[in-house]
């Protein structure tokens, strides 16, 4: 049976200030007890003198006078289960679809551990997500770990839903994980709607946490999704996905809770340690020998003020293996989804594609920049006083935005297709332009 100890000392927000227990550890799971309402909790700061303890829910009717907390001795861990693909969670596992109980097959440690760097592969072949200027220039890597940057205004709800319901690895066993994190209840109803629609939701799992939670609650999400993701992979051999979004309500409510805990504060008002929390979340993907699964991770975040050297995007991308950039301007011109394929990059996708895809690729990021000077070039001195040449890039770039960016919500394009279609905007172009091609290629792909 657990004791309750009393020794409430303060109490701000979701930060509980308590006086230290013997034989208390860091990261413990406790019960915190307030009239007849209890909340999970968990220590996420120690010394001789105070323990501090972040609640995991909303104690606004708690009175510090008869707080009491029960040490329960175990880390904070997520009963996990075959049987949560095709439901909906909350961050603590727990069904919120009432569509009955999960029994867990065993527990695991949210906080996970760290993968020893000589048990990892090189993250190897192809990932579908049915989206051309991602598959055909920004391949994503089974393995990988390759994150979407936003901007507020663009459909970003849509794009998210559709790489749910689409993205998969070649392979019998697949499973999708996606965390909601920090999101608006009407947003978390249009992404369920959407990935449900898709037919594949049996091999979906979603844990939802939405804005009016405490700010605890945001930073188990993503840790909760990747527990069960790494049993999904190292113990039942799925490949598995993990969706994240939106990592900047994460960075957020980790800068609010260190606000809270009155840490000295780094750029932008963000803890010092951001970058290791980061890298704690995204380094839990990739392939291990002895290991037949893998976890491949698209974490997804909107760049406040479209600021893509804000320290959540910046720091991000050096943890990990590129950036999938969304652009303002492309969803103002009507054209689904607005990837802007110049700033973005897949650093893998070389190793998950072949060596034709390759140079197809390379002429089509050569061409679209091409094009992209004659559009300046076209709107300081008009277009009828460019040249010929300008001019075919000019329509190579209509036709690259028209044709090959533009999909529907709902279209699952196949990586043929998807060259196919490159293939004839290439067309456009006069043969000495494609430098990046082999004559073989000009002869059976051109010509």
């Amino acid at each position: 049976m657990l004791v309750e100890y009393k020794g409430a000392i303060n109490l701000k927000g979701a930060l509980l200030f308590f006086e230290t227990i013997e034989g208390i550890s860091f990261g413990e799971k406790v019960i915190v007890k307030s009239g007849k309402k209890e909340l999970f909790g968990k220590v996420v700061g120690l010394n001789e003198e105070i323990t501090l303890i972040e609640i995991l829910g909303e104690p606004y009717d708690f009175n510090l006078k008869d707080i009491t907390v029960k040490f329960t001795g175990e880390l904070f861990k997520l009963g996990v289960s075959e049987k949560m693909l095709g439901r909906i969670l909350n961050i603590y596992g727990e069904p919120v679809d009432e569509l009955g109980k999960i029994i867990p097959e065993k527990y695991l440690e949210v906080t996970g551990y760290p993968y020893n760097p000589s048990k990892r592969l090189y993250p190897r072949d192809f990932v579908h997500t049915g989206i051309s200027a991602i598959d055909g220039l920004n391949t994503v890597v089974k393995g990988q770990k390759l994150p979407l940057f936003s901007v507020s205004g663009v459909p970003i709800d849509d794009l998210v839903s559709q790489l749910v319901r689409q993205i998969k690895v070649e392979k019998e066993k697949n499973a999708t994980v996606f965390g909601a994190i920090g999101i608006k209840f009407e947003t978390a109803n249009f992404l369920i709607e959407n990935i449900i629609s898709g037919g594949n939701f049996q091999n979906t799992t979603i844990f939802l946490s939405l804005a009016d939670e405490p700010a605890v609650n945001k930073l188990l999400v993503p840790r909760s999704v990747l527990t069960f993701a790494e049993y999904l992979a190292f113990e039942l051999d799925y490949d598995v996905t993990v969706i994240l979004y939106d990592m900047t309500n994460y960075g957020d409510s980790l800068r609010e809770i260190s606000a809270k805990k009155e840490e000295i504060p780094s750029r932008r008002g963000y803890p010092g340690y951001m970058y290791s929390d980061l890298a704690s979340i995204y380094e839990r993907a990739g392939l291990l020998k002895g290991k037949r699964g893998s976890i491949t991770q698209i974490p997804v975040l909107t760049m406040p003020d479209d600021d893509i050297t804000h320290p959540i995007p910046d720091l991000t991308g050096y943890i990990t293996e590129g950036q999938v950039v969304l652009d303002r301007e492309i969803h103002q011109k009507g054209i689904y989804p607005p990837i802007n394929v110049l700033p973005s990059l897949s650093r893998l996708m070389n190793r998950g594609i072949t060596k034709l895809h390759q140079r197809w690729a390379n002429q089509i990021y050569s061409a679209y920049s091409k094009g992209k000077r004659a559009e300046m070039l076209a709107a300081i001195i008009g277009e009828s006083e460019i040249g010929e040449i300008e001019k075919k890039y000019l329509e190579f770039n209509r036709k690259f935005e028209e044709k090959f960016l533009k999909q529907e919500r709902f279209e699952d394009r196949e990586l043929e297709e998807t060259l196919k279609i490159g293939w004839e905007i290439l067309k456009i172009l006069p043969l000495q332009e494609l430098t990046k091609l082999k004559e073989e290629d000009i002869k059976e792909y051109i010509l």
